[in-house]
């Protein structure tokens, strides 16, 4: 089992006064501070024109962290396909993956928001079809040689080479929740990515859907489930709880919020509490037996994804969190 943390959004909590300078610079300090605890993975994540200013430039930030990093796997999670010219996505990921040594993992979804799409100037409509032009795309950009590849959304001659080619190509991991979207990761990524909001027995009815389709299709080669969720390591659950409610509960509205396009001042006490239960939050051991429910429902072959990352919590917060989920909870995993 692997470990990462995420997914580091840059969001600003209100009242936060920082330049957005500091606020980037907290995401390139907890990066390294993952890989200092000995984590796998570090996770950024993605959405456009927010009032918070939610992270947008996914590939110029996992570029930094490249900078900032020296062994650790750098991922998107997940970058919204839909909005990327593929030719210059290919290039970009191609690059990040160089100039990292190979780390990168191109975490991708067809995004959802109505207001992305509006100000992008691209049909929701299409947001299936461009994503599976994109990864077709990628595939074909990452070998030697010419393109080979006729997109449907980007007038590219097949004969072009796209460059830089990668010594070997990132992996393309696919997140979704419904069930033809999980198949789709299934039939095109060598991975799956569930978020948050999937209980752990709705992550092994897709993991066990995703192996039947590949084992059906004879589709070959290692596939990685990766799961996310909230946690945070304190001296009691309480504590932990207290540090992390806040920003959780801003995260969690905010989505609502912007699903629906239309402000909500509170989430029900229904929400908080499930919600609550959802999170991995308490002492190490606490953490530990939270995973542990993740490691009996789906194996050892999951790479577990710890999101203590919200807005408004303090950065040596977080930076202890990440310290004490690297040496009092990953090794007793």
């Amino acid at each position: 089992m692997d470990f990462g943390l995420g997914l580091l959004s840059a969001q600003r909590w209100p009242g936060d006064d920082r330049s957005a300078g500091e606020i980037y610079g907290e995401v390139l300090d907890l990066g390294q501070a993952a890989e200092e605890a000995g984590l796998d993975s570090v996770w950024t994540s993605e959405h456009h024109f927010t009032d918070d200013e939610y992270l947008s430039g996914t590939m110029p930030t996992l570029g930094a962290l490249a900078g900032a990093t020296d062994e650790i796997e750098l991922a998107s999670g997940v970058a919204l396909t839909p909005f990327y010219d593929p030719v210059r996505l290919a290039e970009d990921a191609a690059t990040i993956d160089a100039l990292s040594g190979g780390r990168l993992t191109l975490g991708l979804s067809i995004g959802y928001l109505d207001f992305e799409f509006e100000n992008f100037g691209v049909s929701k409509d299409e947001r299936t079809e461009r994503t599976e032009d994109a990864v077709r795309l990628l595939r074909n950009a990452w070998e030697p040689g010419p393109l080979e590849y006729d997109s449907e959304f980007h007038p590219i001659s097949p004969d072009a080479e796209v460059t830089p080619t990668p010594d070997e190509p990132p992996e393309v991991v696919l997140g979704a929740v419904a069930k033809p979207a999980v198949r789709r990761a299934a039939r095109m990524g060598d991975g799956w990515c569930a978020n948050e909001m999937l209980s752990i027995e709705d992550i092994e009815h897709r993991k066990n859907d995703i192996e039947r389709v590949r084992e059906e299709e004879g589709i070959g080669g290692e596939f990685t489930t990766y799961a996310i969720q909230y946690a945070f390591v304190g001296d009691s659950y309480e504590e932990a709880w207290e540090t992390l409610r806040d920003g959780y509960f801003y995260q969690q509205r905010k989505y609502q919020e912007w699903g629906g396009e239309e402000a909500i001042d509170e989430l029900s006490d229904e929400q908080k509490e499930e919600f609550e239960e959802r999170a991995l939050v308490g002492t190490p051991e606490d953490v530990v037996e939270g995973v542990e429910k993740y490691r009996e429902a789906l194996g050892d072959d999951v790479h577990f994804v710890f999101r203590p990352y919200a807005p408004g919590i303090d950065t040596e917060e977080l930076l202890e969190c990440i310290e004490r989920l690297g040496e009092e909870v990953v090794p007793r995993l």
